[in-house]
């Protein structure tokens, strides 16, 4: 493990240091097996692989008498939190297929019925059924309000038509969490949410979008898309609170994934410093360097304080952290964006040789400054929150 003490930080209990420590010794045996040359299969298998060793009983709560398949009663936010870290710092595509199958199945979590829940989500924690969360279109990325697909009420069933776009796991998901405008008042107040299986007649996959960082990704096409009211979650109109609801609880964990990026990025730079020879020293004799690696350290611990704090919030004082989990996300992947630059750049041209652990770290971290809220919007959100006070 890289640097286990922050784990006995006051934030976590016994069973966060239990789960570090047992989630780390898999990934060191299992997932340097992962073949990534198809990137849809590759994503398939850590899904089976992460289910089948029970990880993503993390993802899902417990439900009554354990029927919902999660390992805890509730989602607990720090162990999202540890389980992204530390997959992020093995496999950023492992960390990707933990983290949707979380963030697509939760808003049934949060607001699904008793027979949607028992219908999805002991599969998504065995890893039997993949999710998707969709709500970005063309034209309504970060202003969710103004989203243009939408579906009308037909007697017992909904018809959805438009586009939705950006959505993680298209084209290999079993399901999608779909938020759509039904009317119901302006702006937010007229999107609610329904759960759309990947066969439903009228959803096809318009495109795969193929990015730095390969994963499954792609822009969704509903063409009289017809699905009963049984698959709305909550009630009609409550869509953008439902989403907001699934974003809060999931945005903490994107600074933790920040976080296992920037922490195998030191612990390469660490490595590089110790070993690369130069003017009859190490690198790392260099003032330049220690000062570097200095500046990489500190900024790792300030930003995972953030994060833990935002989970700790959540978890154990039950309030809502819009504010907190937006400063944690702002701050963790910007500065792992900083971190991992200057890894790459104590490799030299090393560094940008394709396939190379820090050429890959660059690659997967560019996005995590983008989804789920950019920087830009993390930043609204913060000063938003400060003048409501």
């Amino acid at each position: 493990m890289s640097n286990p003490d922050w784990t006995e930080w006051p934030f976590f209990d016994e069973r966060h240091q239990e789960l570090a420590l047992e989630l780390d010794a898999w990934c060191s045996s299992t997932l340097h097996g992962i073949d990534h040359s198809d990137t849809d299969a590759a994503c398939q298998q850590l899904v089976q692989a992460l289910g089948s060793a029970e990880w993503l009983r993390i993802a899902v709560p417990q439900g009554p008498d354990g029927s919902w398949g999660g390992r805890w009663p509730e989602i607990d936010s720090r162990a999202v939190c540890i389980m992204r870290e530390t997959l992020a710092r093995y496999d950023g595509l492992a960390d990707f297929a933990f983290a949707m199958q979380g963030l697509g199945s939760g808003a049934i979590s949060i607001a699904g019925s008793d027979a949607l829940r028992q219908r999805y989500l002991p599969r998504v924690a065995k890893g039997e059924a993949i999710a998707a969360f969709a709500l970005s279109e063309p034209d309504a990325g970060s202003d969710v309000a103004a989203m243009s697909c939408e579906a009308t009420l037909d007697g017992d069933s909904y018809v959805i038509n438009g586009e939705k776009t950006w959505i993680s796991n298209g084209g290999i998901a079993d399901f999608y969490c779909v938020f759509v405008r039904t009317g119901e008042a302006p702006g937010a107040r007229g999107i609610s949410a329904f759960v759309v299986d990947a066969d439903t007649p009228g959803l096809t996959i318009a495109e795969r979008i193929e990015v730095i960082a390969p994963h499954p990704l792609a822009r969704l096409r509903f063409d009289n898309c017809r699905i009963p009211v049984s698959q709305r979650l909550g009630d009609a109109g409550q869509g953008f609170k439902i989403a907001m609801m699934t974003l809060d609880i999931f945005r903490a964990s994107v600074a933790a994934a920040a976080l296992g990026f920037a922490r195998r990025a030191l612990a390469e730079g660490l490595a590089r410093a110790k070993s690369r020879k130069m003017f009859g020293q190490t690198l790392g004799d260099l003032q330049l360097t220690q000062a570097a690696l200095g500046e990489m350290a500190t900024e790792i611990d300030a930003a995972a304080l953030l994060t833990y704090r935002a989970a700790w919030l959540r978890d154990v004082k039950g309030v809502r952290t819009t504010r907190e989990a937006a400063m944690a996300k702002m701050a963790a992947t910007e500065s792992a964006q900083r971190i991992i630059d200057r890894a790459l750049q104590m490799f030299g041209g090393e560094g940008v040789v394709s396939g190379r652990p820090v050429e890959k770290l660059y690659r997967e971290i560019r996005a995590l400054r983008i989804y789920e809220g950019a920087t830009e919007v993390q930043k609204l959100i913060i000063a938003r929150e400060l003048m409501k006070e």
